[in-house]
């Protein structure tokens, strides 16, 4: 009986020993991290608007005429300069036509000779009173009608080269062919987009301003322009302002024309713009909430932060951002101006770490 009371105890006391060695293995390791409040400022000064990187000179060609396409001469993400062949449509059927009217004019060609031989002669059998006045008036009838018939002969060729443009698909100004509709042995219909070209040489931001802020904007006034996947701000001038929302929702379209030339600046791109405006007294103080931009994390398309969770752990809170003020960026949801957020470790953070706040 005691040798067994012995070995009992021992038994505990050995789980005991490995249950606080366990334990003791994954307890995290604290990092120490110092914290911060958002500052804060007020949007009296001026006005932000998300907006989009557009060519200004954008166009989906189409045809006029039906035909299999016979020939694609450009890809996407191709240069092309203005006139320039993009594809062919076949046009045996405009060429059938050609030789047609070709023959028609001929034919009534050789009809206005003829009647303008008849006439001149008359007109000299006249003066010479040789003809009465009812055959010239009939050889004159018949002169005019050979002239109108060749002249709408010549109407109707016009008209068949005209269509040849349709049937030619080329590029109505320089820059990039950005969208290939169709391809070689498909059907192309009237009215139906063939291929998209967008110049290259001037672009433009579009920006959706609120109904509030609308009235600040002028035509001409000056605009800063960060473009975001670039981290990259660019000046700009206000082209266009429309009067008018009943197609977009309550948003205002405002146009910028941006002053710089930058190859690496492509169309699509997405941007927030700032329109400077003038303070009064009417001026609405909105309270802007601003974190550096060294605070954040991103992990592809999303920007987020470190807060100080319950328990002092550190948890990552994704963010929507506005406008770069300087090296600040404007928090428009995600974090309030009185949380408080990491703003720098030194260790290596992640989701539920143990931090200590560093003063």
């Amino acid at each position: 009986m005691t040798k067994l009371y012995t070995l009992l105890v021992f038994t505990l006391i050995f789980i005991s020993c490995g249950e606080k060695k366990s334990t003791e293995n994954v307890v995290q390791e604290t990092i120490k991290v110092v914290v911060s409040t958002p500052s804060t400022g007020d949007t009296s000064g001026f006005v932000t608007a998300s907006g989009k990187i557009e060519a200004e000179n954008s166009a989906d060609i189409s045809t006029r005429m039906m035909g299999y396409v016979t020939k694609v001469h450009v890809q996407v993400g191709q240069k092309v300069n203005k006139g320039q062949i993009l594809m062919n449509i076949n046009n045996a059927d405009l060429l059938a036509k050609k030789a047609q009217v070709e023959a028609g004019i001929l034919k009534a060609t050789a009809g206005y000779n003829n009647a303008k031989k008849d006439y001149d002669r008359f007109v000299s059998l006249f003066e010479q009173k040789s003809a009465s006045q009812k055959e010239l008036d009939d050889m004159t009838a018949r002169f005019e009608m050979a002239k109108a018939e060749l002249e709408g002969a010549k109407q109707m060729r016009n008209e068949v080269m005209a269509q040849f443009s349709y049937s030619n698909i080329t590029a109505p100004f320089s820059g990039v062919v950005t969208n290939t509709f169709i391809k070689e042995g498909d059907m192309a219909n009237p009215g139906m987009p063939l291929v998209s070209v967008e110049g290259t040489s001037k672009l433009q931001v579009t920006a959706m301003v609120s109904e509030g802020d609308i009235t600040a904007i002028k035509k001409g006034m000056p605009a800063k322009v960060l473009i975001k996947s670039m981290n990259k701000e660019v000046d700009g001038k206000v082209s266009e302002v429309s009067l008018s929302a009943k197609n977009t929702g309550g948003q205002y379209l405002v146009k910028i024309d941006l002053d710089e030339s930058d190859p690496s600046i492509l169309s699509g791109m997405f941007v927030n713009v700032q329109f400077p405006i003038e303070k009064t007294a009417k001026t609405t103080q909105t309270e802007l909430v601003l974190i550096p931009k060294s605070a954040l994390i991103t992990r592809g398309q999303l920007t987020g932060i470190y807060t100080i969770g319950t328990g002092n752990v550190a948890i990552l809170r994704w963010l929507r951002t506005g406008a770069t003020i300087d090296e600040q960026v404007e928090v428009l949801s995600g974090l309030s101006a009185d949380e408080q957020y990491i703003v720098s470790a030194e260790g290596k953070l992640f989701n539920g770490a143990k931090v200590q706040i560093d003063n």
